[in-house]
């Protein structure tokens, strides 16, 4: 995606390693999967097992879908979005709130606003925002207290092509590696004609 501001490809790195690290264990906890994938030359062809024991009776061990054996259960936290966008002769303006009410920290987060407008060419975007895409911008939150204050976030932008209105899609792409145990408070739709009125979300 071409992001190469630190605070943003910290998150994105930490969630591929994190995905890297669940596939190894789930292989470790099947004794064998790496070898059935393929047959030996000194395997037999007769599709008897080397064992002895017929193969539908010979035990299936199976790791549950999502789920690593032994694993720590994941911290749990809730992040909450809140604000209001404006739309008025091309220029968006977008507020956001944004808080852990907890129990956990959050070391990171980051915001995905996406548009059904592309944005104009040129952008002036605060530090901590980039673009990804023709109608995406993501913003860091940084760490988020359980309980803390809220960490604003402000937006001004311009769309390309002049629409009459636009639909603004918010939602969290990276929450530090906790359990949203309320998701729904950070995942936002508004529609915001071009009135120049503040909608909030």
């Amino acid at each position: 995606m071409g992001l190469t501001r630190r605070g943003l490809l910290m998150p994105l790195s930490a969630a591929a390693a994190m995905a890297a690290a669940m596939t190894v264990l789930v292989a470790a906890v099947v004794p064998g999967a790496a070898a059935s994938a393929g047959t030996s030359p000194e395997a037999p062809t007769s599709g008897a097992p080397a064992s002895g024991v017929p193969a539908s009776e010979a035990p299936v061990l199976e790791a549950p879908v999502g789920e690593v054996v032994g694993a720590a259960p994941l911290p749990e936290a809730d992040l909450s979005h809140h604000g209001y966008v404006s739309f008025s002769g091309g220029h968006i303006a977008i507020r956001i709130r944004s808080e852990n009410l907890g129990p956990s920290d959050v070391t990171a987060s980051t915001v995905r606003l996406r548009f059904s407008a592309p944005l104009a060419a040129t952008q002036e975007l605060p530090y901590g925002c980039l673009r990804s895409g023709k109608a995406t911008v993501l913003c860091e939150t940084g760490g988020l207290r359980s309980g803390g204050g809220a960490r604003q976030t402000a937006l001004d932008l311009r769309l390309a092509g002049g629409p009459d209105e636009v639909i603004v899609r918010l939602d969290t792409v990276w929450n530090g590696g906790v359990r949203d145990k309320d998701p729904k408070n950070n995942v936002h739709q508004v529609l915001a004609p071009a009135t120049g009125d503040a909608y909030a979300f």
